[in-house]
């Protein structure tokens, strides 16, 4: 029955996207071609990888908790800026960043539809830290 299919279209189901070991990443709404929305939970003193995207352009809103945002300033210069709740922040392809929870966080983060988009650059800054998920291949990003 076409109303059903309609009604899914218009209230689409949440899913959890993969093990995370820093919090929960929940895929809420996904508009083919056109933009992914998330809600993100990063648990306190937990972070993710040091990154950028080739394609992936995303932005985020902060719902609760504190997060310290790690990100270039365009000279290979790691910069620091502490964000709470009520905050915004946009990540443009090829932006280094990172997100550090200060207390549990909550982010609704919207972005493209460009999965597996992951260039992590720990090494460019001397940081030996290798856990999380890996960098992937430009051929590899999915635009769904």
């Amino acid at each position: 029955m076409k109303k059903k299919k309609d009604n899914k279209k218009i209230f689409p189901s949440s899913k959890k996207i993969g093990p995370r070991n820093w919090g929960t990443e929940e895929l809420l709404v996904h508009i083919p071609k056109v933009l992914t929305l998330k809600k993100i939970t990063i648990k306190k003193g937990k972070k993710g990888g040091l990154q950028y995207h080739r394609k992936k352009n995303e932005c985020g809103y902060i719902i609760k908790g504190k997060m310290l945002l790690r990100y270039d300033n365009g000279q290979k210069n790691l910069k620091k800026k502490l964000l709470k709740a009520g905050n915004t922040f946009h990540f443009p392809p090829g932006l280094v960043h990172q997100e550090e929870a200060i207390t549990n966080c909550t982010i609704i983060e919207a972005s493209t539809p460009h999965f597996n988009d992951r260039v992590r650059v720990e090494k460019l800054y001397g940081i030996l830290d290798k856990s999380g998920l890996p960098t992937t291949f430009k051929k590899d990003i999915k635009f769904k």
